[in-house]
């Protein structure tokens, strides 16, 4: 006969889990969004002074400003969005 003794898994702290992992995320919404802004704000300054020409963008606009909304906004929504997908993440486990 074969012993077959299973551990026992631990149980998920749900909501220092979902923390952990929206803070995580966050970072990472963070550092795309500086992509986003800064990388925007390069590609419009060089169509403004003639380095480059684009059809998708006028240059220097209100467009430019809204872009570092992002550094703002793309963090927000990926901790809103996590912090709530890592609560349901860690019930399933919990089961």
């Amino acid at each position: 006969m074969k012993n077959t003794s299973y551990k026992k898994r631990s149980k998920l702290n749900i909501l220092a889990f979902a923390k952990f992992q929206a803070m995580l995320f966050g970072l990472i919404g963070l550092l795309l969004g500086i992509l986003n802004s800064f990388g925007g704000l390069i590609l419009d300054i060089s169509v403004s002074m003639n380095w480059l020409q684009s059809e998708e963008t006028l240059g220097l606009s209100h467009g430019t400003f809204l872009a570092f909304g992002a550094l703002i906004l793309m963090p927000l929504i990926e901790i809103l969005i996590r912090f709530f997908t890592e609560i349901l993440e860690a019930l399933l486990y919990n089961i």
